[in-house]
């Protein structure tokens, strides 16, 4: 039981609405941890203060649906990528749209400024990835090389180097003088999601969905260690400032890693679900994590994180043993260190982008005329001016944007386990899935705010804090907290709610009658699984790997084929073209389910198949017949066959879905451009 004056290790800064549709994509700024930009489904761009649940501005012009947004390292400006491709780029001090960018042809997967110069990097579904002067039409270099869609991009700290992550599971490494990959590292065994460079060595982190973290020496190009014991795909990564260690952050959860020798210092569950992206300021990380139209802010307190030493498999470090700020690198040998150009190469840089931008296809140059009409579709929407002016136009004789906040965030104090719980049972409503909403994070008083405005259309103030709510009013029911994991889409969670909370408060026991209702019903289906698991798992050991996929299959049970499929996929040699006759019908049926996890499953089951034995079916099927008996080249034969009918049938569902809007959208049209050459053979 925690002491009563004792703070917080971690707690929830901030829940609100942030835009009328669905968050598809968020960022923090880097430079002082406390502005954040969100995209939405609606179309808009919102910026908002990391503690604060008013939205500051909104920009809008984008046509589609916002899938990327990005600050510049002096948080000056946003740029957002579309789901059309193009890219927009405002200056918020002036609050007016900078550059509009067009050159992609698929919705736009990463965005990355330039440390120094005015240059933007970006990459897209069509796999390139675009280095673009913001202060010019038309991109300065295109590189190509990765084979699937590139999810992250990072800059070096000398802005030499750009480093590109990718679902096909590779992390490249270009030099932007050259204009062409200097190495690329093949270590991850599934899709890569992010990477990030070392804030002074030569060093390389990226994280990736086989729930591993790879750090990568850039002077001899190779592998220096492999930290691994996450739960889920590796989300983001983030260095400390002075370099001594690496965050990891995962879904509910936040590790802290040393290299060489590798260990893992800490670990911190923070529910905040699907983490999108960190920031550490004033000895605090901050982290942010979206669900549907909602966004969460987290911060953890670094000082009560373990950040040297051995391994701390418990979780947080106690009160009287702080983590240093200043140590030896976290690495046991001695790196170069990065060069800081003098700003006499920003002047090369536009040279060379004025000789480049004669390279770029015509179709991206505009006329003065439409840049003028792109200006008027454009627009800053200020709703907070008293914030703006406060962040953006300070009054400081010597001003610099945003402002850095000294102070952190006060954390809340440590609530006594038996009065936080009693607490949560008397505002508990009546119906069971109020329990998936994790205790530890809801033991912290939430402040879960309306904003004032969140796509142009003005709501009223929330009540402050210090005054308790109304009684007689609708807004004083509870509300949910959904979460984040295997969300269902197209389910109305207020169909499972009781048609109305008005009445005599419940006693805690009538509560936790309620809360028992499903208990039963949800342990005779979890246990039903762990005795088909089993029964696969003793099939696979007795019988072997294509026995245990039927006995899968003739289960009839989805929820056991996304489990087995789950463990394959991050070991892609257990494939083979028998387990591909039996899995494509599933993996057929996963992508028309309901359950935002089993579409992401079976996407990824795809796209192993598709990568791995596309090749192998293509030319056994357009091979002429050999002379006399080949039994084994007729039993390839048939088995392409069968995988090419269900590929077939597979394609033309995900055609007729690619037209959705969102993140699912973007998943189906990325995969209707992968399945793009079996119309060569059909």
């Amino acid at each position: 039981m925690a002491a009563a004056n004792s703070t917080k290790a971690y707690w929830r800064l901030q829940e609100f609405e942030a835009h009328a549709r669905p968050v598809s994509c968020l960022a923090l700024g880097k430079s002082s941890g406390r502005l954040l930009v969100t995209g939405g489904e609606d179309c808009r761009v919102n910026l908002w203060s990391v503690n604060k649940a008013n939205c500051i501005m909104s920009l809008t012009g984008h046509k589609t649906p916002v899938e990327c947004v990005q600050f510049n390292t002096s948080e000056e400006q946003v740029a957002a990528g579309s789901q059309s491709g193009s890219i927009r780029v405002w200056d918020l001090e002036a609050a007016k749209i900078l550059q509009t960018l067009m050159g992609h042809k698929a919705s736009i997967t990463s965005l990355g400024f330039h440390p120094f110069g005015q240059f933007l990097a970006s990459s897209s579904m069509d796999t390139n990835i675009k280095l673009w002067d913001v202060r010019r039409k038309g991109y300065v270099f295109r590189f190509k090389g990765h084979a699937e869609a590139v999810r992250g991009l990072a800059f070096s700290p000398d802005g030499k180097w750009l480093a590109s992550a990718s679902d096909d599971c590779t992390v490249k490494l270009w030099d932007l003088s050259q204009g062409k990959v200097i190495t690329e590292f093949r270590s991850h065994s599934a899709a890569v999601n992010v990477v990030q460079f070392h804030p002074n060595e030569y060093l390389l982190a990226s994280g990736s969905s086989d729930r591993s973290v790879r750090l990568w020496d850039l002077e001899k190009f190779s592998m220096i260690g492999s930290l691994e014991g996450d739960t889920s795909a590796v989300r983001c990564v983030c260095f400390s400032p002075d370099g001594s260690c690496l965050f990891s952050g995962a879904t509910d959860s936040l590790r802290v890693f040393g290299w060489e020798p590798d260990r893992c210092f800490d670990v911190v569950r923070v529910w905040w679900g699907r983490v999108s992206d960190l920031a550490v300021c004033n000895q605090q990380l901050i982290g942010v994590s979206h669900q549907l139209s909602s966004v969460s802010t987290f911060v953890v307190d670094l000082k009560r994180v373990k950040r040297s030493g051995g391994s701390a498999p418990h979780g947080v470090a106690p009160d009287d043993q702080p983590a240093p700020e200043k140590k030896e690198p976290g690495g046991g040998a001695l790196r170069r260190s990065y060069e800081r150009p003098p700003t006499t190469c920003a002047a090369q840089r536009v040279k060379q982008g004025a000789e480049s931008e004669r390279r770029s296809p015509d179709g991206e140059r505009q006329s003065a005329s439409e840049d003028e009409a792109d200006e008027k579709l454009s627009s800053a929407e200020i709703h907070n001016a008293e914030d703006y002016k406060e962040i953006f136009q300070p009054k400081n004789a010597i001003s610099r944007t945003p402002p850095r906040m000294a102070e952190p965030f006060p954390a809340p104090p440590e609530d006594d386990v038996v009065v936080a719980v009693s607490r949560q049972l008397k505002d508990v409503s009546p119906f069971p899935t109020k329990l998936q909403t994790p205790a530890l994070a809801s033991s912290t008083p939430i402040q879960r705010v309306e904003p004032t405005v969140v796509s142009g259309v003005k709501r009223p103030a929330a009540v402050p804090p210090s005054q308790p709510p109304p009684q007689n009013q609708a807004e004083s029911k509870p509300r949910i907290v959904l979460s984040s994991r295997n969300e269902p889409i197209g389910l109305n969670v207020d169909d499972f709610l009781s048609g109305s909370s008005d009445g005599a408060a419940l006693s805690d026991e009538e509560v936790l009658v309620q809360m028992r209702k499903g208990h039963d019903t949800m342990m005779l289906i979890l246990s039903s699984r762990h005795r088909n698991l089993q029964t696969v798992l003793a099939v696979w050991a007795r019988e072997g790997f294509k026995d245990a996929l039927e006995s899968s299959v003739s289960m009839n049970d989805l929820a056991v084929v996304v489990d087995i499929l789950n463990k394959i996929n991050l070991q892609p040699s257990l494939w083979s073209l028998d387990a591909c006759t039996i899995l494509l019908p599933q993996i057929d049926k996963l992508l028309q389910s309901k359950y935002e996890s089993y579409i992401q499953t079976g996407s990824t089951s795809l796209k192993l198949v598709m990568k791995h034995f596309w090749g192998l079916i293509s030319e056994s099927l357009k091979a002429l017949p050999s002379v006399g008996v080949d039994i084994t080249r007729e039993e390839r034969h048939r088995k392409c066959q069968q995988c090419l009918r269900h590929l077939k049938s597979v394609s033309e569902m995900v055609r007729s879905r690619a037209a959705q809007v969102g993140r699912l959208g973007s998943s189906f049209l990325e995969l209707q451009l992968l399945l793009a050459p079996l119309d060569e053979v059909l």
